[in-house]
C-alpha cells in the first residue's frame, strides 16, 4: 500500500533542528573534553565492546568529529539522509557501550532510542523541505 501522507515542511524543519542540536553539542563535548569521554568509555559496563574497535581516546575524538560534522550537515539539510545515516551508525556503539549497561530503566538509553526513531524518519523519507542541498 503506497498511501501518501501530507506533512508540513515547517514541522520537518523543526524536527531536524531539534534532533541536530544534541549531536552538535555532543560533538563539541567529545572534542573539548576527550579525557572525559575516554574515562566514560573505560568505566562503562560494556567498555570491551568499544575497545574491540580501537583506543577509547581515539574513538572519542573520532566520534566527536563525526557528531559535529554530520550534526551540522543534518541541521542545514545538506545530504540529510546520508547525515542521518552517519549519525545513526555512530549512535549505535555509543548506545551499546555507554547506555545499555545501565539497565532498561535508565533514561539516557530511551533518549537514544528516541533519537534513533527521529533519525529513521529522515533515513526512510529523505524529506527535502527547508534543505540547503539534498539529493
Amino acid at each position: 500500500m503506497d498511501k501518501q501522507i501530507q506533512i508540513s515542511g515547517l514541522s520537518v524543519l523543526l524536527l531536524r533542528i531539534a534532533l541536530s542540536g544534541i549531536f552538535i553539542i555532543a560533538g563539541f563535548s567529545h572534542l573539548i573534553h576527550p579525557e572525559g569521554v575516554t574515562q566514560r568509555i573505560q568505566n562503562a559496563n560494556y567498555s570491551s565492546f568499544a575497545t574491540f574497535f580501537g583506543n577509547p581516546h581515539f574513538l572519542g575524538i573520532l566520534s566527536g568529529y563525526v557528531l559535529l560534522i554530520f550534526g551540522t550537515a543534518f541541521l542545514l539539510g545538506v545530504f540529510t539522509r546520508w547525515s542521518a545515516i552517519m549519525l545513526f551508525l555512530t549512535l549505535i556503539p555509543i548506545t551499546i557501550t555507554i547506555q545499555m549497561g545501565n539497565g532498561l530503566t535508565h533514561g539516557p538509553l530511551w533518549k537514544n532510542i528516541a533519537l534513533f526513531g527521529g533519525l529513521l524518519f529522515f533515513i526512510l523519507n529523505n524529506p527535502k523541505s527547508f534543505s540547503l542541498y539534498n539529493k
